[in-house]
């Protein structure tokens, strides 16, 4: 809960930013503020691995704040989650928000919250008294970090890289960002940030 209301307190900072434009004069939505991209992420961790990709679509409401939603899926990996040498295989489907705050250019602190729905296939190991099992059920994260970029500009927006650890703050014992022991892996991401309608000025 107190995760969502950082995320409102910030959200609520960006739209008083636009009023102040407003009240200058300046347009309520500018398109060329807009971005999208994608993020590829790796995680890893004892017995776990998981691999993703997100893409989003976002907006740059001044220098110091983004915001995006995104949708990504992940494949995740882990053994020995019962018994020596079974594996639990997981695919996740997430959307997502997310929120940047850029005290630099090259830096940048992310809050994000995700919806995660998950498929799950148990294989027992040799030996095991489990047996095979498929089931669907859904959790939710609060993934924060930070990263570095090698530039955000504004206004004049600019394609740029990026690459970013997170991890789940969240107490959602299903989170895929979690291993067998329900502590927080790190959550390694790299992308490309896209800016939108950059023509002529």
């Amino acid at each position: 809960m107190k995760y969502f209301l950082l995320l409102s307190f910030i959200l609520l900072i960006c739209l008083n930013s636009f009023s102040q434009n407003e009240e200058i004069g300046e347009s309520f939505f500018k398109k060329e503020n807009c971005f999208t991209g994608g993020t590829g992420n790796f995680s890893f961790g004892d017995n776990i691995t998981s691999v993703g990709v997100s893409p989003y679509f976002g907006y740059s409401f001044n220098k110091f704040f983004d915001l995006a939603f995104s949708f990504g899926i992940n494949y995740i990996s882990q053994r020995n989650v019962y018994s020596d040498g079974d594996k639990l295989r997981q695919t996740v489907y997430t959307p997502a928000t997310f929120i940047r705050v850029f005290p630099a250019k090259f830096l940048f602190g992310q809050l994000q919250y995700e919806y995660n729905m998950i498929k799950n296939h148990y294989l027992p190991g040799l030996g095991s008294y489990y047996s095979s099992e498929k089931q669907s059920y859904q959790s939710k994260s609060i993934l924060l970090g930070a990263g570095i970029s090698n530039g955000k500009d504004f206004p004049a927006q600019k394609s740029y890289y990026y690459f970013s650890i997170l991890w789940d703050v969240g107490k959602d014992v299903h989170s895929p960002y979690k291993d067998n022991l329900n502590r927080a892996i790190p959550i390694i991401r790299a992308g490309y940030n896209i800016a939108l309608f950059q023509g002529k000025k």
